[in-house]
Protein backbone atom coordinates (compact mmCIF):
# COMPACT_ATOMS: atom_id res chain seq x y z
CA UNK A 1 0.00 0.00 0.00
CA UNK A 2 1.08 3.49 0.53
CA UNK A 3 4.80 4.31 0.96
CA UNK A 4 6.25 0.77 0.87
CA UNK A 5 7.59 0.88 -2.69
CA UNK A 6 9.17 4.29 -2.15
CA UNK A 7 10.58 3.46 1.29
CA UNK A 8 12.53 0.43 0.08
CA UNK A 9 14.15 2.42 -2.73
CA UNK A 10 15.09 5.15 -0.25
CA UNK A 11 17.97 3.00 0.94
CA UNK A 12 19.87 4.14 -2.15
CA UNK A 13 19.16 7.84 -1.84
CA UNK A 14 22.34 9.89 -1.78
CA UNK A 15 21.35 13.23 -0.32
CA UNK A 16 19.35 14.74 2.51
CA UNK A 17 18.29 18.30 3.14
CA UNK A 18 18.03 20.07 6.49
CA UNK A 19 15.57 22.78 7.44
CA UNK A 20 16.76 23.43 10.96
CA UNK A 21 15.97 27.16 10.71
CA UNK A 22 12.25 26.45 10.24
CA UNK A 23 9.96 25.74 13.23
CA UNK A 24 9.64 21.99 13.75
CA UNK A 25 5.87 21.91 14.09
CA UNK A 26 2.76 20.72 12.28
CA UNK A 27 0.48 22.60 14.65
CA UNK A 28 -2.33 24.74 13.28
CA UNK A 29 -4.71 27.22 14.89
CA UNK A 30 -7.75 25.43 16.31
CA UNK A 31 -10.13 26.42 13.51
CA UNK A 32 -7.71 25.29 10.81
CA UNK A 33 -6.99 22.04 12.62
CA UNK A 34 -10.72 21.34 12.80
CA UNK A 35 -11.07 21.92 9.06
CA UNK A 36 -8.32 19.36 8.43
CA UNK A 37 -9.92 16.81 10.77
CA UNK A 38 -13.30 17.30 9.10
CA UNK A 39 -11.67 16.79 5.70
CA UNK A 40 -10.11 13.54 6.94
CA UNK A 41 -13.52 12.38 8.17
CA UNK A 42 -15.12 13.27 4.84
CA UNK A 43 -12.40 11.45 2.94
CA UNK A 44 -12.79 8.30 5.01
CA UNK A 45 -16.55 8.30 4.36
CA UNK A 46 -15.88 8.71 0.61
CA UNK A 47 -17.27 12.25 0.52
CA UNK A 48 -14.40 13.50 -1.59
CA UNK A 49 -16.22 16.59 -2.85
CA UNK A 50 -16.88 17.71 0.72
CA UNK A 51 -13.27 16.98 1.66
CA UNK A 52 -12.01 19.10 -1.21
CA UNK A 53 -14.30 21.99 -0.24
CA UNK A 54 -12.97 21.85 3.32
CA UNK A 55 -9.41 21.84 1.95
CA UNK A 56 -10.19 24.93 -0.10
CA UNK A 57 -11.52 26.68 3.01
CA UNK A 58 -8.30 25.82 4.80
CA UNK A 59 -6.28 27.05 1.83
CA UNK A 60 -8.04 30.41 1.99
CA UNK A 61 -6.68 30.79 5.53
CA UNK A 62 -3.40 28.90 5.19
CA UNK A 63 -2.09 28.59 1.63
CA UNK A 64 0.57 25.98 2.32
CA UNK A 65 -1.31 23.58 4.58
CA UNK A 66 -4.45 23.88 2.45
CA UNK A 67 -2.54 23.06 -0.71
CA UNK A 68 -1.03 19.95 0.91
CA UNK A 69 -4.47 18.85 2.15
CA UNK A 70 -6.06 19.24 -1.28
CA UNK A 71 -3.51 16.87 -2.72
CA UNK A 72 -3.79 14.34 0.09
CA UNK A 73 -7.48 14.20 -0.83
CA UNK A 74 -6.52 13.63 -4.48
CA UNK A 75 -4.16 10.82 -3.47
CA UNK A 76 -6.97 9.26 -1.41
CA UNK A 77 -9.25 9.37 -4.44
CA UNK A 78 -6.60 7.51 -6.42
CA UNK A 79 -6.07 4.99 -3.62
CA UNK A 80 -9.78 4.19 -3.48
CA UNK A 81 -11.16 4.76 -6.96
CA UNK A 82 -8.03 4.11 -8.99
CA UNK A 83 -8.23 7.59 -10.51
CA UNK A 84 -4.73 7.91 -11.93
CA UNK A 85 -5.52 11.40 -13.22
CA UNK A 86 -6.10 12.49 -9.59
CA UNK A 87 -2.71 11.04 -8.65
CA UNK A 88 -0.98 12.87 -11.50
CA UNK A 89 -2.68 16.13 -10.54
CA UNK A 90 -1.53 15.66 -6.96
CA UNK A 91 2.05 15.26 -8.14
CA UNK A 92 1.82 18.36 -10.31
CA UNK A 93 0.22 20.60 -7.70
CA UNK A 94 2.41 19.42 -4.81
CA UNK A 95 5.38 20.75 -6.78
CA UNK A 96 4.05 24.29 -6.42
CA UNK A 97 2.59 24.34 -2.89
CA UNK A 98 4.01 27.27 -0.93
CA UNK A 99 5.12 25.56 2.25
CA UNK A 100 7.84 25.91 4.88
CA UNK A 101 9.24 23.91 7.79
CA UNK A 102 7.49 20.64 8.55
CA UNK A 103 4.65 21.52 6.20
CA UNK A 104 7.21 21.47 3.41
CA UNK A 105 8.45 18.13 4.73
CA UNK A 106 4.90 16.75 4.56
CA UNK A 107 4.53 18.14 1.04
CA UNK A 108 7.69 16.32 -0.02
CA UNK A 109 6.66 13.16 1.83
CA UNK A 110 3.48 13.04 -0.25
CA UNK A 111 5.42 13.89 -3.40
CA UNK A 112 7.71 10.94 -2.76
CA UNK A 113 4.72 8.62 -2.67
CA UNK A 114 3.35 10.02 -5.93
CA UNK A 115 6.72 9.73 -7.62
CA UNK A 116 7.05 6.11 -6.52
CA UNK A 117 3.54 5.25 -7.72
CA UNK A 118 4.12 6.83 -11.13
CA UNK A 119 7.29 4.90 -11.91
CA UNK A 120 9.96 7.28 -10.59
CA UNK A 121 11.10 5.10 -7.70
CA UNK A 122 14.62 6.47 -7.22
CA UNK A 123 13.46 10.08 -7.37
CA UNK A 124 10.62 9.24 -5.00
CA UNK A 125 13.06 7.59 -2.62
CA UNK A 126 15.28 10.65 -2.47
CA UNK A 127 12.28 12.93 -1.96
CA UNK A 128 10.94 10.72 0.83
CA UNK A 129 14.34 10.55 2.53
CA UNK A 130 14.78 14.32 2.59
CA UNK A 131 11.27 14.74 4.02
CA UNK A 132 11.81 12.07 6.67
CA UNK A 133 15.09 13.63 7.83
CA UNK A 134 13.27 16.92 8.36
CA UNK A 135 10.77 15.15 10.64
CA UNK A 136 13.46 13.34 12.63
CA UNK A 137 14.28 16.02 15.17
CA UNK A 138 10.74 17.15 15.95
CA UNK A 139 9.29 16.44 19.40
CA UNK A 140 5.73 16.27 18.05
CA UNK A 141 4.12 12.83 17.91
CA UNK A 142 2.71 13.30 14.41
CA UNK A 143 6.06 14.39 12.99
CA UNK A 144 7.83 11.49 14.72
CA UNK A 145 5.23 9.13 13.24
CA UNK A 146 5.99 10.33 9.70
CA UNK A 147 9.67 9.74 10.39
CA UNK A 148 8.85 6.27 11.78
CA UNK A 149 7.23 5.23 8.47
CA UNK A 150 10.56 5.78 6.74
CA UNK A 151 12.91 4.73 9.53
CA UNK A 152 11.27 1.36 10.20
CA UNK A 153 12.26 0.01 6.81
CA UNK A 154 15.73 1.51 6.99
CA UNK A 155 16.39 -0.31 10.28
CA UNK A 156 14.90 -3.50 8.87
CA UNK A 157 17.20 -3.38 5.86
CA UNK A 158 20.30 -2.97 8.03
CA UNK A 159 19.24 -5.37 10.78
CA UNK A 160 21.86 -7.89 9.64
CA UNK A 161 24.72 -5.45 10.33
CA UNK A 162 26.49 -6.28 13.65
CA UNK A 163 26.07 -3.70 16.43
CA UNK A 164 23.68 -1.62 14.29
CA UNK A 165 20.90 -0.16 16.42
CA UNK A 166 17.42 -1.43 15.61
CA UNK A 167 14.58 0.82 16.73
CA UNK A 168 11.73 -0.90 14.89
CA UNK A 169 9.77 -1.62 18.07
CA UNK A 170 9.96 2.07 18.93
CA UNK A 171 8.71 3.05 15.49
CA UNK A 172 5.82 0.60 15.71
CA UNK A 173 4.86 2.03 19.10
CA UNK A 174 5.09 5.59 17.77
CA UNK A 175 2.83 4.80 14.84
CA UNK A 176 0.39 2.92 17.04
CA UNK A 177 0.12 5.88 19.39
CA UNK A 178 -0.18 8.44 16.59
CA UNK A 179 -2.79 6.40 14.72
CA UNK A 180 -4.99 6.55 17.84
CA UNK A 181 -4.34 10.14 18.92
CA UNK A 182 -4.19 12.03 15.61
CA UNK A 183 -7.61 13.02 14.27
CA UNK A 184 -6.28 14.46 11.03
CA UNK A 185 -3.53 11.99 10.05
CA UNK A 186 -4.72 8.69 11.55
CA UNK A 187 -5.27 6.91 8.20
CA UNK A 188 -1.77 7.90 7.07
CA UNK A 189 -0.33 6.28 10.19
CA UNK A 190 -2.58 3.25 10.60
CA UNK A 191 -2.19 1.89 7.07
CA UNK A 192 1.63 1.62 7.08
CA UNK A 193 1.48 0.28 10.64
CA UNK A 194 -0.73 -2.59 9.45
CA UNK A 195 1.64 -3.39 6.59
CA UNK A 196 4.62 -3.38 8.94
CA UNK A 197 2.95 -6.12 10.99
CA UNK A 198 2.09 -7.92 7.74
CA UNK A 199 5.76 -7.71 6.80
CA UNK A 200 6.62 -9.27 10.19
CA UNK A 201 4.09 -12.03 9.45
CA UNK A 202 2.17 -10.87 12.51
CA UNK A 203 -1.13 -11.18 10.70
CA UNK A 204 -3.24 -11.36 13.85
CA UNK A 205 -2.07 -7.91 14.93
CA UNK A 206 -2.54 -6.68 11.37
CA UNK A 207 -6.12 -7.95 11.45
CA UNK A 208 -6.80 -6.27 14.81
CA UNK A 209 -5.46 -2.99 13.48
CA UNK A 210 -7.57 -3.24 10.31
CA UNK A 211 -10.63 -3.82 12.48
CA UNK A 212 -9.65 -0.76 14.52
CA UNK A 213 -9.61 1.23 11.31
CA UNK A 214 -13.02 -0.10 10.32
CA UNK A 215 -14.45 1.01 13.67
CA UNK A 216 -13.36 4.56 12.84
CA UNK A 217 -14.38 4.32 9.18
CA UNK A 218 -17.05 1.60 8.90
CA UNK A 219 -17.09 -0.28 5.60
CA UNK A 220 -14.21 1.75 4.16
CA UNK A 221 -13.47 -0.15 0.93
CA UNK A 222 -9.68 0.03 1.09
CA UNK A 223 -9.57 -0.97 4.77
CA UNK A 224 -11.89 -3.89 3.99
CA UNK A 225 -9.44 -5.15 1.36
CA UNK A 226 -6.61 -4.83 3.88
CA UNK A 227 -8.65 -6.84 6.39
CA UNK A 228 -9.20 -9.51 3.75
CA UNK A 229 -5.45 -9.68 3.11
CA UNK A 230 -4.86 -10.43 6.79
CA UNK A 231 -7.62 -13.06 6.83
CA UNK A 232 -6.09 -14.73 3.78
CA UNK A 233 -2.69 -14.99 5.46
CA UNK A 234 -4.41 -16.46 8.54
CA UNK A 235 -5.92 -19.08 6.19
CA UNK A 236 -9.44 -17.87 6.89
CA UNK A 237 -10.27 -18.33 3.23
CA UNK A 238 -14.06 -18.15 3.39
CA UNK A 239 -14.02 -14.82 5.24
CA UNK A 240 -11.34 -13.38 2.95
CA UNK A 241 -13.16 -14.52 -0.19
CA UNK A 242 -16.45 -13.10 1.08
CA UNK A 243 -14.92 -9.66 1.58
CA UNK A 244 -13.22 -9.69 -1.81
CA UNK A 245 -16.34 -10.92 -3.62
CA UNK A 246 -18.31 -8.03 -2.12
CA UNK A 247 -15.44 -5.65 -2.83
CA UNK A 248 -15.34 -6.64 -6.50
CA UNK A 249 -19.10 -6.09 -6.80
CA UNK A 250 -18.88 -2.75 -4.97
CA UNK A 251 -16.04 -1.43 -7.11
CA UNK A 252 -17.66 -2.64 -10.31
CA UNK A 253 -20.75 -0.63 -9.36
CA UNK A 254 -18.92 2.48 -8.09
CA UNK A 255 -15.91 2.76 -10.37
CA UNK A 256 -16.23 0.14 -13.09
CA UNK A 257 -13.30 -2.15 -13.71
CA UNK A 258 -10.82 0.00 -11.84
CA UNK A 259 -7.53 -0.86 -10.13
CA UNK A 260 -9.15 -2.12 -6.94
CA UNK A 261 -11.71 -4.16 -8.85
CA UNK A 262 -8.81 -6.00 -10.48
CA UNK A 263 -7.03 -6.28 -7.12
CA UNK A 264 -10.14 -8.07 -5.88
CA UNK A 265 -10.07 -10.41 -8.88
CA UNK A 266 -6.37 -11.20 -8.44
CA UNK A 267 -6.78 -11.89 -4.74
CA UNK A 268 -9.80 -14.12 -5.34
CA UNK A 269 -7.73 -16.22 -7.74
CA UNK A 270 -5.17 -17.06 -5.08
CA UNK A 271 -7.68 -17.35 -2.24
CA UNK A 272 -9.79 -19.90 -4.10
CA UNK A 273 -6.69 -21.68 -5.37
CA UNK A 274 -5.26 -22.05 -1.87
CA UNK A 275 -8.65 -23.13 -0.59
CA UNK A 276 -8.75 -25.84 -3.24
CA UNK A 277 -11.70 -24.42 -5.20
CA UNK A 278 -10.09 -24.62 -8.64
CA UNK A 279 -13.34 -23.88 -10.45
CA UNK A 280 -13.84 -20.48 -8.82
CA UNK A 281 -10.13 -19.67 -9.12
CA UNK A 282 -10.28 -20.37 -12.86
CA UNK A 283 -13.48 -18.35 -13.25
CA UNK A 284 -11.77 -15.30 -11.79
CA UNK A 285 -8.60 -15.96 -13.75
CA UNK A 286 -10.62 -15.80 -16.97
CA UNK A 287 -11.76 -12.28 -16.09
CA UNK A 288 -8.16 -11.18 -16.66
CA UNK A 289 -8.62 -11.77 -20.40
CA UNK A 290 -10.54 -8.49 -20.44
CA UNK A 291 -8.60 -5.78 -22.35
CA UNK A 292 -9.36 -3.39 -19.47
CA UNK A 293 -7.17 -5.51 -17.18
CA UNK A 294 -4.32 -5.33 -19.65
CA UNK A 295 -4.64 -1.53 -19.69
CA UNK A 296 -4.22 -1.39 -15.90
CA UNK A 297 -1.85 -4.33 -15.41
CA UNK A 298 1.15 -2.11 -14.68
CA UNK A 299 -0.78 -0.49 -11.81
CA UNK A 300 -1.29 -3.78 -9.98
CA UNK A 301 0.66 -4.32 -6.73
CA UNK A 302 3.99 -5.91 -7.60
CA UNK A 303 4.00 -8.25 -4.61
CA UNK A 304 0.56 -9.60 -5.53
CA UNK A 305 1.53 -10.18 -9.14
CA UNK A 306 4.79 -11.85 -8.08
CA UNK A 307 2.94 -14.18 -5.71
CA UNK A 308 0.47 -15.20 -8.41
CA UNK A 309 3.28 -15.86 -10.87
CA UNK A 310 5.16 -17.87 -8.25
CA UNK A 311 2.05 -20.00 -7.72
CA UNK A 312 1.70 -20.27 -11.54
CA UNK A 313 -1.76 -18.75 -11.39
CA UNK A 314 -1.15 -16.17 -14.12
Amino acid sequence: MRFLKTIFCALFALAAFCFADEPLTLSLPQGQAELWSKATSATMTLRYGDAMELAKKLRAENEGAGCVLENIVRISIYDDKGDTAALQKAGKYLESCKTAGLWDALRRFEMGFVQGETGHSVKGAMTTRSAAKAFEDSKELEARAFFAIYAYYIDKSFSWVPFKSDNRDLYLATLDSASQKSERFWPLFLTPLIWMHYDKEDFSTGLSLAERGLKRAPNHPVMLQIKADMLYRLKKYDEAAGIYERSAADYLKRTGKSIRYWCSALNLIRIYSDKGDKEKAEAWRKTLDDPKFKELKDWMPGSLMDDLKKKKLL
